[in-house]
């Protein structure tokens, strides 16, 4: 009974704080505290980048559409675009306009080259553009995904290490198993802390990727039927 009042008596709330119960943790449970942290700093790095990324993808598509819209030739405005944009609508109508410069250069004038023109811009534009908005999302998938079953892991060794400190005492009285089981519910919050902003990051950016591919597909459909205009004029 002494024993169990000198353990009551030297637990104080400045014993269960994120520092103290992590550095009386088992070392088990700290590696997987250490990792959990680690894919969380991970995760929030993709979600800035990501957010940060489409906030300024559709702000330059709104610009680059306006210029497409302003009545200027496509030539002029991929031009001012530059030899090598990252922006993904000045790349696809550059892709558009070199497929066309080709086409011309190489005499196409029946139907079937034409519509080879046409599908092979398509190709061109779903290839190189369809999966570039997507990338990252795998990382916040695998976060989302493996954190809780980590940190609950982490909370299934913390409880065996509360049975071994009641076997190794023989006493069941709180203040001996109530440590152990604060590391072990610890990996659990710090597991869901992980998990809970890379699951809701993910649907956001995969529901913003989808809305960002449509634009993209919207756009390569203009230039189709831009080109098909043209041709039709050659004709």
């Amino acid at each position: 009974m002494d024993a169990a009042q000198a353990a009551q008596t030297a637990l104080t709330p400045a014993s269960f704080s994120i520092i103290a119960v992590f550095l009386r943790a088992d070392w088990v449970v700290k590696l997987v505290l250490v990792g959990l942290a680690c894919a969380s700093l991970w995760s929030w790095a993709v979600i800035i980048d990501k957010f940060v990324r489409f906030s300024g993808l559709n702000r330059q598509a709104d610009d680059f559409e306006d210029q497409v819209g302003s009545g200027r030739p496509l030539e002029e405005v991929a031009s001012s675009a530059g030899d090598n944009p990252r922006h993904a609508l000045p790349r696809m109508l550059q892709v558009t306009l070199h497929e066309w410069r080709t086409s011309r250069a190489r005499g196409f004038s029946d139907d079937a080259q034409n519509a080879l023109l046409i599908s092979r811009i398509d190709r061109a534009l779903d290839a190189r553009e369809a999966t570039r908005v997507e990338e990252g999302l795998g990382t916040l998938a695998i976060v989302a995904t493996a954190s809780p079953f980590v940190g609950l892991f982490g909370t299934v060794w913390g409880i065996m290490h509360a049975f071994q400190a009641i076997a190794l005492q023989k006493n069941t009285n709180l203040s001996v198993v109530a440590p152990a089981i604060a590391e072990a519910l610890f990996a659990t919050a710090v597991g869901l802390a992980a998990a809970i902003p890379a699951y809701i990051a993910y649907n956001k950016f995969s529901t913003d990727a989808g809305k960002f591919t449509a634009r993209l597909e919207s756009f390569g459909d203009d230039l189709s039927a831009s080109i098909t205009h043209r041709i039709a004029e050659r004709g």
